[in-house]
């Protein structure tokens, strides 16, 4: 059937475009770790070219844009292909339309990364929209992917799961967000030990310090939420949902350790950049498992409006 064609084809463009987000949103942080943010100076050129000095740092930074550059001719043409057809554009127009707006203010928040001096505001309001973006792409290709399969058995879903994967997934972002601000802000090594602050296990909550303490307490409750995820996803009724919850809870504690590594080691560039894309990675799966309940819930509607329906026509 053309119409499940054409939502195949959405959800192909849309992962692929997320992939590539992905792949942005870790190159960022190696921008910002690098201290390359302003190795371009100007925008949208670098040094007033298209292909810059071939130095590390500029490097870097001109290979940041050309992600950005590919994102958007992905957006675009996902967002094309979607609303040329009938079928997609009623299904998923508004998600379409919504990437396009998150990407047009994530390039204008990247022109005010340059034009404000690596203002830390700016920069961490750049990462919390990329993320933003990046979970809609997910969102755009796994509602397209669904609409293009056979309807699956409805199955039951355990009670309070679905808005225990949702907070989740809301709180997954906020600490990577959380933690984009620690690193904007300079705050990495405001406590340079662990698990104790400059010696101390109860320091000030003021200033760099304060906002460190913050991120690490963020961290502990974050396992704890996933660590119940875990717990309750075990009685999900698929596989799926299940493994997503134990590899949710596994790279929470790896994210832990990775964190802990980048204070200890002193903010290696490769470290920091893992922490973001572990971090990216637990937003997409959580985001995923989400979804899989969401559908869950919409297939027992499904099944409980059709089998009232057979019974109205047989009382008939």
């Amino acid at each position: 059937m053309p119409a499940v064609r054409d939502f195949a084809i959405t959800a192909r463009l849309a992962f692929v475009t997320a992939t590539v987000m992905f792949a942005l949103i870790v190159v960022g942080s190696i921008v910002r770790t690098t201290g390359s943010g302003l190795a371009c100076p100007d925008w949208p050129l670098c040094h007033g070219r298209l292909i810059p000095p071939l130095q590390f740092n500029i490097l870097i930074e001109w290979f940041h844009r050309l992600l950005a550059l590919v994102v958007g001719l992905g957006l675009l043409s996902t967002a094309a292909w979607t609303w040329a057809h009938p079928a997609t554009r009623a299904r998923l127009g508004g998600l379409a339309i919504s990437s396009i707006a998150l990407y047009l203010s994530q390039a204008l928040l990247g022109a005010l990364t340059v034009w404000k001096l690596l203002d830390p505001n700016v920069v961490s309001g750049h990462l919390a929209v990329g993320l933003l973006l990046f979970a809609t792409l997910l969102t755009l290709g796994l509602r397209a992917r669904r609409a293009a399969r056979a309807p699956e058995p409805a199955q039951a879903r355990p009670a309070g799961l679905l808005p225990l994967f949702a907070i989740a997934t809301a709180a997954i972002w906020a600490q990577a967000v959380l933690g984009g601000m620690v690193s904007t802000n300079h705050a990495s090594l405001a406590c340079p030990d662990w698990p104790t602050c400059n010696g101390r296990w109860l320091p000030e909550l003021t200033g760099l310090v304060g906002l460190q303490m913050a991120h690490r307490f963020g961290a502990y409750l974050l396992v704890a939420l996933l660590g119940w995820v875990a717990l309750r996803a075990g009685s999900a009724p698929d596989a799926a949902t299940r493994n997503l919850g134990r590899v949710l809870f596994l790279l929470v504690l790896a994210q832990g350790a990775i964190g802990v590594a980048n204070v200890l080691l002193g903010i290696p560039v490769w470290v920091s950049a893992l922490h973001l894309g572990n971090a990216a990675l637990m937003l997409a799966l959580s985001l995923i498992g989400t979804f899989r309940l969401a559908a869950m819930s919409a297939g027992e509607r499904a099944r409980a409006s059709a089998q009232g329906h057979a019974q109205r026509m047989v009382a008939r």
